[in-house]
C-alpha cells in the first residue's frame, strides 16, 4: 500500500471512530413508557405514578382523563387532551396514573406513555411516523408546554398535528399536554388594545386549545380537599397525622395543592423513620 492510500485509510478509520453508532431500533411493545428526545429514544422500565384512588380533589378530571385513556387502550375513539391550570394539582400525575391503570403488571399492555423532551418538539412528525407502524396504542405526553413570546411556528405546527394537517398523528396515537395556561401561548395586554382587530389576536391564541377534544381546568384546592389528599396518602402508607400540623405546614408553604400534600407526606415519613 502506497503512502497516499495509507493516508486515506487512516482518515477513514478516524471518521469511523468519530461517527456515532447507528441508532438501535426501539422496542415499542415491551415497556410501559418511553422518553423521546432529539438524540435518542429511551425506554422507561418502571412508570412511576400514584394509584388513581390516591388522587383526591380532582374527581371530575380523574374520571374524564382515566376514561379517555381507557378508550385509547381499547382501540376506541379517544380525544387529545389539554390539562391546564394551577401548579401542583396533579395534571402530570393523573396522566401517568391513567396509563399505568391500563397496563399489565410487567408494564406491557395495549397502551404506553411517550414523553417528549422539549428539544424534540420539532421532530414530532418523525415520532408519529414511527409509532403509526406499531401495533400498540400510545399517549404522547408533553409536560408543561409553553412557547416563547413571538414564536408563531411552534403553535401552528401543533395545531396541524392535532387536526387537519398532512402530518397529523396516526389513529393509534393521542396527545396529552399540560400547561399552566389554557391558551398555552403567552397573551399580552396589548392584544386587547390592538386597534385593528383585537378579537383576532385572542382567537388565534385560543385556537390551539380548541383543537383538543378535552380541555380540563385544574384549580387551587380548598382546605377540605387538601386534608382529603393528605388522608388518602397517610392511610395508604400507614402514617398518622395531625390536622392542625398539616394546616400549619401549608401555611408555611403559602399554598395548598396535591404537590404540597405529598411534600407533607414525605415529611411525615421522614419523621417516622420510614421510606416511601
Amino acid at each position: 500500500m502506497n503512502d497516499h492510500a495509507l493516508h486515506l485509510t487512516r482518515i477513514a478509520d478516524a471518521l469511523d471512530r468519530l461517527a456515532p453508532p447507528p441508532a438501535e431500533n426501539t422496542d415499542w411493545l415491551s415497556y410501559p413508557a418511553y422518553i423521546w428526545t432529539e438524540q435518542a429514544t429511551r425506554p422507561v422500565r418502571t412508570l412511576e405514578a400514584p394509584d388513581l384512588e390516591l388522587l383526591k380533589g380532582i374527581d371530575r378530571q380523574k374520571e374524564t382523563v382515566s376514561g379517555n385513556v381507557a378508550r385509547l387502550a381499547a382501540g376506541h375513539a379517544a380525544h387529545d387532551m389539554l390539562l391546564w391550570g394551577s401548579r401542583g394539582m396533579g395534571k402530570s400525575a393523573l396522566i401517568r396514573a391513567s396509563v399505568l391503570a391500563c397496563q399489565n403488571p410487567d408494564g406491557s399492555g395495549p397502551v404506553a406513555l411517550v414523553q417528549v423532551g422539549t428539544d424534540a418538539l420539532t421532530n414530532l412528525a418523525g415520532l408519529f411516523s414511527e409509532l403509526g407502524a406499531v401495533e400498540r396504542n400510545f399517549l404522547v405526553f408533553i409536560d408543561d408546554l409553553g412557547f416563547a413570546e413571538g414564536d408563531s411556528v411552534g403553535p401552528r405546527h401543533l395545531r396541524s398535528w392535532l387536526e387537519g394537517g398532512v402530518e397529523a398523528r396516526p389513529a393509534n396515537v393521542r396527545l396529552a399536554v399540560t400547561s399552566n395556561r389554557r391558551a398555552i401561548v403567552s397573551r399580552q395586554m396589548t392584544e386587547q388594545d390592538d386597534p385593528i382587530n383585537p378579537r383576532d389576536a385572542v382567537d388565534d391564541s385560543l385556537a390551539l386549545a380548541d383543537r383538543f377534544g378535552l380541555s380540563l381546568g385544574f384549580h387551587a384546592c380548598n382546605q377540605d380537599d387538601f386534608i382529603a389528599m393528605i388522608e388518602a396518602y397517610a392511610d395508604h402508607f400507614g402514617l398518622p397525622f395531625d390536622r392542625h400540623d398539616a394546616l400549619e405546614w401549608t401555611k408555611r408553604r403559602g399554598a395548598r395543592s396535591g404537590r404540597i400534600a405529598w411534600h407533607y407526606i414525605v415529611e411525615l415519613a421522614g419523621r417516622a423513620g420510614k421510606s416511601l
